[in-house]
């Protein structure tokens, strides 16, 4: 200790500070000693009281799984699809026209704010022949350079790309449905045109970075198959037009290089976003109106000047050339007049030498004979010219009034979500990522409810040490942080092992299916740091809460009220006893279990809450299981009154119907057009759709040929349905009728306006006339007459006033069995008239939708699994709040079975009661999931059948019935003396 200069120094002083010090010393050590006994005893209290922190450790982790498994699983697929399209430059925006586009329209689009880059792409339509006598379609594309900033750039499986003309990559689709391979040849030709067919060797076989549908994988998109096949082949670079060639070695119309089928675009920043989020719609639609609102018009109309130009060019050059020729072919006639004038003049002046009375000379009559005939010959030369001039200006008049008549060309921007492959790949993995948000919040709930409750028991439990703590000065914070501690150490626990699960247990389940719906390179598994730790977070919060009410409540008495024995609750008459009749014949033992049941209240709600949350998952689980199974049978035995839908070639349409009648194995014939459409709502959100034209005079067929009746809706229960069943669906001329669907995933209803644009058709407003149940495929119905109003220019007809509908496809009824329609359609598929048939009958039985059926089994594994471990936590709860009163039960004589019963008849009792509530519950949230399933091409009617009310009733009371196995031995190791003599 320093001293001040010159100041005295009491000794005594010194003395006295030297003791204070010495005792402040004492009192740190005590301190530390006391935290870390307090300490050490929280670790001990940890370690005895294991059973309820197990149950909130494996809660935590069923919780965590559920909300980061799924979701885990959804977005490695989102990411790995990401990390293909930008590898293979798949286009942001696709600009199609109805009249091709230039190099100039490549140019002006680069030019739009936002647009990155701009690709012109050649391809023409051809006819494949599948070596079986069918002609398939497909579009031969010549793909860009192989510099990697290139646009859909086709994806190698097999082989290379082709480099020299006669050379073809075909898909892995056209491979698996053909059975073709590497070197085979394939024979094409032109749509439309009569160049011939040629020969293209195979030297690769690719992915088209639009489409990655698994070929040969699961049956899960056979709700989207289509009736006619589409394929898409590449070539060389300047293959199309070095192939299709005209005699004189010139390319054809459709082959003309210098015109383009479509331009791609990549615009600025997309390969930043996520292409499967809003955010990413939002950059995209923000650039379609830019280019909607800036270049489309002008450069529309810059294509029909440079056509009109073209074409008038054209025709003044040949209406030159042919009245050069009737020009040439006039004087040369006006030469020949005059040279037969002169002649006319010779022989007159012959004529006026011979004297009068002399007879003409035989020559000189000769020549006149000669002259006459050269004059009737010169005069019908004439006339013919005079004709052929008339004819070549009307001709030229007509040719004329067609170029004048040149429409302007209409562009289509498609975004990706055109792509049948992008859409279905985004609509089936979202729909399963919405069940992966929607579970976990009955798991958080039921985290939350069992935590408190086992919170609650333990502190219980402690309530003569808290008071003891209390006593010897331990503030109230530090005794909840001992419990604290204790939820958050087992929920970090849990949380740790739920993410282990969550990101690496389940998404490999799900991505093992996913591989078989689609074939994504480069498909992995990836942690989400964000996502992960915010799963933790949350249940870390809701247990941890759960865990300071239970602890406050219970320390808000005085420690001498905490250090004295909790008095039991106290017996209330319960509304079962004024039912007198009822209650004078009930036995002793059942008059306490009621009485017991609502004499403990949370337990009560906690334990019916707990056991109908859990029947709810699993009914859940299993509704969604029967909605997907049902779907076949209710669409192709329900709403598809028909039995075949036969396709025909082109060409070969009344072939397939004579073919139908002369085998007399149908009964009943409607024709009808079907090809590929698109509805946009008034939000410009579209869907593709399978447009389904109905001739005029069979308008009534269609309702024999499906059951059209107005679309349903579900209450919120789900027993009340919307719609009159008794009054089908008509169709008329007033608008078309849309699949439910189609409808839903637009958003629009009966009445509604929508755009509607048919096969390389221009877009039209039509109305809505009315919304059909349909389950599988997005299908339109439109009448002829509305068809012809909406699209004259559809197809030229006789005399190129209306349109002529060709009516390519068949939806026939035929005898016999299932079996035996499947088989004769089978047979029809070989006939070279036939495109493609389908049963309805076989598509019934094959209908399978794998990837929803593997996370329903998740679900409902995941579900029990909460079931068990929720009937284990309230059973352990009841039996060691209530010890006391189990040790007099055994010291009045209860034998052992008497008491298992006395306690497990009290839990089977709210178990029931919880599966009566779970059942509607999980009806109503059945419903609420189905709905969140908003899938293009596909409507989930609810459907629960009574075998998943007995299961899920089943699994609930075996896993009651399991939990009693673990609580009678425990029952059994009560000590009445020690349990009795517990709270001395």
């Amino acid at each position: 200790m320093a001293r001040r200069k010159g100041v005295p120094v009491d000794d005594a002083d010194v003395h006295a500070q030297i003791a204070d010090s010495g005792s402040l010393h004492a009192e740190h050590g005590h301190a530390r000693a006391v935290g870390s006994a307090f300490l050490l005893d929280t670790m001990r209290s940890g370690l005895h009281a294991w059973k309820p922190f197990l149950s909130i450790l494996i809660i935590t982790m069923l919780g965590v799984a559920v909300l980061t498994g799924i979701y885990a699983g959804c977005r490695d697929t989102f990411a790995a699809a990401n990390r293909f399209y930008r590898a293979q430059g798949l286009h942001d925006v696709q600009v199609i026209s109805t009249m091709g586009l230039t190099d100039a329209d490549v140019d002006a689009l680069r030019q739009v704010e936002g647009v990155e880059q701009a690709q012109g792409m050649r391809m023409i339509r051809v006819k494949v022949a599948d070596g079986d006598g069918k002609q398939l379609n497909a579009t031969l594309e010549e793909p860009a350079s192989g510099s990697p900033a290139a646009l859909d750039r086709p994806y190698v499986n097999e082989g290379w790309l082709p480099s020299k003309p006669g050379e073809v990559a075909v898909t892995a689709q056209f491979t698996h449905d053909t059975h073709r391979k590497l070197g085979d040849t394939v024979e094409v030709a032109a749509d439309g045109e009569d160049d011939g067919t040629h020969g293209l060797k195979i030297v690769g076989i690719v992915t088209d970075p639009s489409d990655l549908t698994n070929p040969g994988g699961y049956s899960g998109s056979a709700f989207r198959s289509s009736v006619t096949n589409d394929y898409t082949f590449y070539t060389a670079p300047d293959g199309i037009q070095r192939t299709f060639v005209k005699a004189d070695g010139t390319p054809i119309a459709a082959a003309d290089p210098k015109v383009y089928g479509s331009i791609v675009l990549r615009l600025d920043d997309a390969e930043n976003e996520d292409a499967f989020t809003a955010s990413y719609d939002d950059l995209v639609s923000g650039t379609v109106k830019r280019i909607e609102n800036g270049v489309q018009a002008k450069r529309e109309q810059a294509r029909r000047n440079a056509l009109v130009e073209e074409a008038q060019n054209k025709l003044d050059a040949e209406k030159k050339k042919a009245f050069d020729q009737i020009d040439a072919a006039q004087a040369k006639l006006d030469a020949q007049r005059r040279q037969l004038d002169d002649q006319l003049k010779q022989l007159d002046a012959q004529t006026a030498q011979i004297p009068v009375g002399v007879p003409e000379p035989a020559q000189l009559a000769e020549a006149q004979r000669q002259w006459a005939a050269a004059d009737t010959k010169l005069r019908e030369a004439q006339q013919a010219i005079d004709t052929q001039r008339n004819e070549a200006f009307s001709a030229f008049a007509a040719e004329q009034q067609k170029v004048d008549g040149i429409a302007t060309p209409r562009w289509y921007l498609q975004s990706r979500s055109a792509l049948a492959g992008f859409s279905s790949l985004k609509s089936d993995i979202s729909s399963i990522e919405s069940l992966g948000k929607a579970f976990p919040i009955v798991f958080l709930v039921v985290a939350v409810m069992m935590s408190l409750t086992t919170m609650s028991r333990l502190v219980e439990e402690d309530r003569g040490l808290v008071g003891t703590y209390l006593g010897l000065g331990y503030g109230r914070i530090a005794i909840t942080l001992r419990y604290a501690l204790f939820a958050l150490l087992a929920c970090l626990i849990g949380g740790g092992l739920g993410l282990l699960i969550g990101f690496l247990g389940i998404p490999a389940f799900l991505l093992v299916v996913i591989r078989g719906l689609y074939a994504i390179p480069d498909l992995r598994l990836e942690y989400d740091w964000l996502y992960g730790s915010l799963g933790v977070l949350l249940f870390v919060v809701g247990v941890l809460g759960a865990a300071l009410i239970a602890s406050v409540r219970e320390m808000r008495q005085m420690p001498a009220a905490l250090m004295r024995p909790k008095a039991p609750k106290a017996g209330s008459r319960i509304l079962l006893e004024r039912v007198r009749p009822l209650w004078s014949r009930m036995s002793f033992l059942n008059k306490v279990t009621a009485r017991n049941i609502f004499r403990f209240k949370a337990r009560l709600i906690m334990t019916v809450g707990g056991v109908a949350g859990c029947t709810a998952l699993i009914l859940c689980g299993l509704a969604i299981n029967d909605t997907v199974a049902a779907l076949g049978p209710n669409q192709y035995r329900g709403v598809d009154q028909y039995d075949m839908l036969a396709v025909a070639n082109d060409g070969d349409e009344q072939a397939l119907r004579k073919k139908l009648v002369s085998d007399g194995t149908t009964t009943a014939i409607m024709e009808t057009r079907i090809e590929n459409g698109e509805i946009t709502n008034a939000n410009d959100r579209g869907t593709n759709v399978q447009l389904t034209v109905v001739p005029q005079r069979q308008l009534g067929e269609l309702n024999t040929m499906f059951d059209l009746q107005p679309a349903q809706g579900d209450s919120l229960l789900g027993w009340v349905h919307g719609g009159n069943r008794n009054q089908p669906v008509r169709l008329d001329n007033s608008g078309i009728i849309v699949a439910q669907s189609a409808a839903q995933s637009l958003g629009v209803k009966a009445g509604s306006e929508v755009t509607l644009r048919g096969d390389g058709t221009q877009p039209h407003k039509v109305k809505v006339a009315q919304v059909t149940r349909s389950l599988i495929g997005a299908e339109a119905f439109i009448s002829e007459d509305l068809y012809r109003q909406l699209f004259p220019a559809q197809q030229a007809g006789d005399g190129g006033t209306e349109p002529a509908i060709t009516w390519n496809a068949v939806y026939a009824k035929l005898k016999g069995s299932d079996s035996e329609q499947s088989e004769y359609v089978q047979h029809l598929k070989n006939e070279a008239t036939v495109m493609s048939a389908t049963s309805c009958a076989q598509q019934a039985e094959d209908f399978k939708f794998d990837l929803m059926g593997a996370v329903v089994a998740l679900i409902v594994a995941l579900a029990g699994s909460l079931a068990l471990v929720v009937l284990f936590t309230l059973a352990h709860t009841n039996v060691s709040e209530r010890l006391r009163e189990m040790a007099t039960l055994k010291v009045l004589g209860f034998y052992d079975r008497e008491v298992h019963h006395y306690v497990n008849r009290e839990m089977m009792v709210l178990t029931v009661m919880g599966i009566v509530i779970g059942l509607p519950l999980g009806r109503w949230v059945s419903g609420l999931l189905t709905n969140a399933l908003n899938m293009p091409g596909i409507y989930f009617e609810v459907h629960i059948s009574w075998w998943s009310y007995i299961i899920t009733v089943v699994a609930t009371l075996a896993f009651a019935w399991l939990v009693q196995l673990f609580v009678n031995p425990v029952l059994d190791r009560i000590d009445p003396v020690s349990s009795l003599k517990s709270v001395e």
